[in-house]
Formats: C-alpha cells, structure tokens, sequence
C-alpha cells in the first residue's frame, strides 16, 4: 500500500525534483550520462507488467489496437508541431515537443486506464505495441517534422530505442513469463523505482537547462497543456465517433493523450538541442496531473450510455 500511494503522488515527486534542480543545478548536471540507464530501468520495469498473451490480444481484436495506435502516432506529432509552431517556440523547443508527440504510450496511462474504468487489457496491449513501433515510428517522425530545422540522427536515435526500449522491454517480458509469480514482492516494487528514476530524469533535465528555463516557462507550458488535452480529446471523441464504447473510448483518450515521455527526455539530451529535453520534462509531470484528475472524474460518473463494441 506504501509503495502504491509513492507511485500515485508522480506528479508530486517530479514538480519537487524539478524544483530541487533548479534550486541547486551542480547536484544534478553531472548525473546526466545516466539518463539512458535510468529510461533502461523504467522500460525494464515496464515489461514486467507485460506477458507474451498481452500481445496476443493484437490478434483477438486488431480493429481497436490499429485504431489506437494509428491515432496516437498520427495526432500526436502533428498536434506537438501545429500547437508548438503556432505560439512562436523555438525550433529546438518544437522539436522537443514532435519527439515527445512521436514518443509510444507509457505505463502510467495504464494505470490512469484502470483508475479511470477504461479497458485495461487493452491499453496495456496498445502501450506494448506502440512501444515496438516506436523503435521505427518515433525517430522517422521526428525527422520529418523538424528535421528540416533541426538535425535529426535517425538511424543513430533508432539503435538507441532499441537499446534502451525494445532490450530492457523484452527482458521484463522474459523474466515475468519465467518467474512473475515468484517475483511478486520485487514487481510491487517496480512502479515506485520506475518513478523514482523518471524523477530523477526530470531533475537532471531542468539542471541541464536552467539558465534558459526563466524565460521559456509561460509559452512551453501553455504548448505542453494544449498538447496533452489535443490527444485525450481526439482520442475519446473520435472512438465515440466510430462507434467504441464509452469504456474503449477512454482507453484511446488516454493512450493518445499520455505519451513515454521519459523515453522524449532521453532522446533529446542525447540528440537534440538541450532546449529541446525540456517539452518532454514539463509534459512528464503535466500528463500525469491531467490524466489522475480525468480518471478521478470518469470513476465518479461511472460507465452510463455505454454503447457498441467498435471495430474488432
């Protein structure tokens, strides 16, 4: 219960770790070659969520996960570039914001899923599947984006999503299908290590770029907030509008709308502009304030008027 309640206060421990790098930059700066190991132990964890039945349920209903995924890496890029251009950011901080945009699903909306009484098998299978993608998806998109403005190593981001993303993944996978049920109490563990180490991603982030973040503040909240509520809008609005029903409609606001921005936050220190980590630092602890307070509402409202099934 302990660990659970740590792993449920995310948004509190990132805006207090975002705080303390500000405050004190020189305890964090130096730590930030260990920002790929540190997103390596989130993935790691993530897979230990996960079995190899997961993804088989691409097979029992491939209509919902095409549906999902299609909306998550054609809404989310394109709304990062549209709302980040429109209110004069950067090309670095836009940047930041496409790659976040083109970023997979996280696990925390897994966990905002099953707050909020969305289908949780399925979020937990569009979050795999979309995290396979990504090894391909999210540097291509980025590239074709911003790529003009900002240069783009897409083969050199690709190897580094597969080191960081689809090994650590699949080694949870691993070791949960061999021995989840013995590793009970180390796999309670996980959610609060996995936060721990965003946290500490988010504090080596706004160390890296505190000099500049006084006068970015306004204009890159504002873009991240837009950003955020485009996804989950679009996501719920266009499954009703196909036919979901209100359970599956709020799985696809969810997974469209909160994105692996650890996974944005990486890339961009290692690739990008140090300007452009910043999107995916803000978005990290805005995306999880957002998604608590909606899956706070719809476990109030309950599941009335919930129609047909959607596409298989």
């Amino acid at each position: 219960m302990i660990l659970r309640r740590g792993a449920g206060l995310f948004p509190l421990w990132a805006l207090l770790g975002a705080l303390a790098a500000y405050a004190a930059p020189g305890l964090f700066a130096p730590a930030a070659p260990a920002i790929l190991p540190l997103l390596g132990v989130v993935m790691f964890g993530m897979g230990m969520t996960l079995t190899l039945a997961d993804f088989a349920e691409v097979l029992r209903r491939p209509g919902q996960v095409g549906l999902g995924v299609g909306l998550q890496f054609a809404v989310m890029p394109a709304a990062a570039f549209g709302v980040g251009t429109a209110l004069g950011l950067s090309p670095a901080l836009v940047a930041g914001m496409v790659l976040v945009g083109s970023a997979p699903g996280g696990t925390a909306s897994n966990v905002i899923c099953y707050l909020g009484r969305g289908d949780v098998a399925l979020s937990i299978t569009l979050t795999a599947v979309s995290t396979l993608l990504a090894v391909l998806l999210t540097p291509a998109l980025t590239w074709a984006y911003v790529g003009r403005t900002v240069p783009v190593p897409v083969a050199d981001m690709l190897v580094t999503i597969a080191e960081v993303v689809l090994v650590p993944v699949a080694l949870g996978v691993a070791v949960n299908t061999l021995a989840g049920g013995r590793l009970r109490p180390v796999k309670r563990a996980l959610p609060l290590v996995s936060v721990a180490a965003v946290v500490v991603i988010i504090a080596i982030v706004v160390a890296l770029n505190r000099a500049t973040l006084g006068g970015l503040a306004p204009g890159l909240v504002a873009a991240v907030v837009l950003h955020n509520l485009i996804g989950l809008g679009a996501g719920y609005g266009i499954a009703r509008l196909l036919g979901l029903d209100i359970r599956r409609a709020r799985t696809l606001a969810v997974e469209v709308g909160m994105q692996n921005s650890g996974l944005g936050v990486a890339l961009a220190a290692k690739y990008l502009p140090a300007a452009a980590a910043l999107p995916g630092a803000v978005f990290s602890v805005w995306h999880n304030l957002s998604g608590s307070v909606l899956a706070a509402y719809w476990s109030r409202r309950g599941m009335g008027g919930a129609g047909a099934e959607g596409p298989g």
